[in-house]
């Protein structure tokens, strides 16, 4: 099934730091490297290194030509990106010597889509496939809507959290992709243990895979719970972990793997992109992914099922 993801693509300035800078502090970096990034970039790359037809659509900039070279070079379809004047999206990313980021982000071109630029990407894409989704573009409940009007599957990364997620009809979506602080956000914030069955039960009908950073990820499908734990890697950059292992995880699903066996194949993934710099280069290809579960060289948790 052919994948249509309408999102972000931004420049990523990434500084290295000892430690994240404290407010009226200012300090030299230890280095500056330029990438490709985005949510909506990085989960289209992670999406077709693990296999899939992906089709992005969206807006860049003058100054976006690397990224469409890049979402390119990793065979994904750009002939609904449209380059258009104006600053496209890009962030300035701190990474410190735990391999832990913060993030800034101008979102630019990505927020100039209008209402007929999204139905003539829809109306381009066809009838057929699913769509994928960040909160990275403007006039997201429109996005929303239009897919689900169509009858397309509609997977969702409520990332970053902002007003615009809290306008768009949940109920629409068929997998919701948080992680803990987001699904609090939702589920009126609850504990972290009732963050899944606080949301099931708001949206009935919604699989939910919610990402927990260091402690693994859990997921609530048709009323059966897998929870899975992490490898045991040393990070050097987390900045694209989570949209790795979202583009892997929807991969195994519309595969029609098991959910464990897509908790585990998305937890090896971004197991080898934590421990590469940059964001869509720190990726790994499927091969990568199949040969580390298949040789033992990573220690990958099987996922279990909880009542």
């Amino acid at each position: 099934m052919k994948i249509l993801n309408l999102g972000s693509m931004n420049v990523d300035n990434v500084y290295k730091v000892d430690e994240f800078l404290l407010p009226g502090e200012t300090k030299l970096s230890q280095g500056l490297n330029l990438f490709c990034g985005g949510k909506g970039l990085n989960q289209s790359i992670a999406a077709a290194r693990a296999g899939n037809e992906v089709w992005h659509a969206g807006l860049v900039g003058e100054d976006g030509g690397m990224l469409l070279d890049k979402l390119a070079e990793n065979g994904v379809n750009t002939s609904l990106i449209r380059q258009v004047p104006g600053k496209g999206g890009h962030t300035v990313i701190q990474v410190n010597r735990q391999g832990q980021n913060c993030i800034l982000l101008y979102g630019g071109t990505n927020r100039m889509l209008t209402r007929e630029i999204i139905d003539d990407i829809f109306d381009t894409f066809g009838p057929e496939g699913a769509v994928l989704l960040q909160n990275e573009i403007n006039l997201l409940p429109y996005v929303m809507e239009t897919a689900h009007r169509r009858g397309l599957p509609i997977f969702f990364n409520a990332a970053p959290m902002d007003e615009q997620v809290h306008q768009c009809d949940l109920s629409l979506v068929d997998w919701l992709i948080v992680n803990e602080v987001e699904g609090q956000q939702l589920a009126g914030d609850c504990p972290e243990e009732d963050i899944l069955p606080v949301l099931s039960q708001k949206y009935p009908g919604m699989s939910i895979l919610l990402t927990l950073g260091s402690r693994g990820a859990a997921c609530l499908h048709r009323g059966e719970k897998h929870t899975i734990g992490v490898c045991s890697v040393k990070p050097v950059d987390t900045t694209a972990a989570g949209d790795t292992f979202s583009g892997y995880f929807m991969y195994g699903v519309l595969k029609g793997l098991a959910i464990p066996d897509c908790l585990r194949l998305a937890t090896a993934a971004s197991a080898l992109c934590v421990g590469r710099a940059g964001a869509a280069d720190s990726v790994p290809l499927k091969a990568e992914v199949d040969q580390v579960l298949a040789q033992g060289t990573l220690e990958v948790p099987q996922a279990r099922e909880e009542g």
